[in-house]
């Protein structure tokens, strides 16, 4: 009984109450009315795209990167492999703004890039300004997010068979062939779970886009905070993140499926 109290007293109470004031308007009651004002909004519809097309660039780009970064350290013998391997568990445990703070200090606007440009050509400010557009938030995100998919792809490649990739070799096969063919299919249930990981975590980041400065770049989190601390509208915020909330449980869903399937 004590684990089921304490659950409800931080998590469930506080999930129902948000529930609740999305039906509750500002004059009273209950209705559907902050449903309608806030799907009706444009603020609301561009945040939604803006949120899945980061989630989506961002997860696409852990993929690849996360998959191209992981075959090195698995498959190419180089000094300090096994080190790099554990710092990655490391790198798992730091908080997403702590990346974006590092990314500030090289491209920012007053960071190490525009200053030595600016040291070297005399200009009066650096080239370097995309951290504050939507393309900053989606280096930052695939820098820190990108770990969490070489994860499960180094544990799937540490049970890989040496002797199927052995014998791929001996058979003509080309690094390219036996990466598509031998390496690829075992990797597609890591990459799976990772993949979907990503995504929920993607949907629900808020430090990266806060601190990256994008004014521009409203996402459901950011909504949320704007309509709850900036303009006090707490129902349109409870309508925002029951949106939000609805649609990472589902993705949730998808992930501890492909989660188990996988082995993960």
């Amino acid at each position: 009984m004590p684990p089921v109290v304490a659950l409800g007293l931080a998590f469930l109470y506080p999930l129902v109450h948000v529930v609740q004031q999305s039906f509750t308007p500002d004059e009273g009651g209950t209705s559907l009315e902050p449903y309608t004002e806030v799907f009706a909004s444009e603020s609301f519809r561009s945040a939604l795209m803006t949120t899945v097309w980061l989630a989506l660039g961002s997860t696409v780009g852990c993929l690849v990167l996360g998959f191209v970064l992981a075959l090195v350290i698995a498959f190419v013998p180089f000094p300090g492999a096994r080190a790099v391997a554990r710092f990655i568990d490391v790198f798992l445990s730091f908080p997403s703004f702590l990346i974006t703070l590092a990314l500030l200090f090289v491209y920012g606007t007053v960071g190490m890039a525009n200053g030595v440009w600016t040291g070297v050509t005399g200009a009066e400010e650096g080239p370097f300004h995309f951290l504050t557009t939507p393309w900053g938030v989606l280096l930052a995100e695939i820098t820190y997010f990108t770990p969490f998919v070489m994860r499960p792809l180094l544990a799937a490649f540490s049970q890989l068979d040496g002797a199927q990739l052995e014998v791929a070799s001996s058979l003509g096969a080309g690094p390219a062939r036996v990466v598509r063919r031998v390496i690829l299919p075992e990797a597609l249930p890591a990459l799976a779970a990772g993949g979907s990981l990503v995504l929920v975590m993607c949907l629900n980041e808020f430090g990266i886009v806060l601190f990256t400065g994008a004014k521009d770049v409203t996402t459901l989190p950011m909504l949320v905070y704007t309509k709850a601390i900036l303009e006090s509208d707490y129902p349109a915020a409870c309508v925002v993140a029951v949106v939000n909330i609805v649609i990472s449980v589902g993705l949730y869903g998808v992930y501890r499926v492909v989660s188990r399937r996988a082995g993960a």
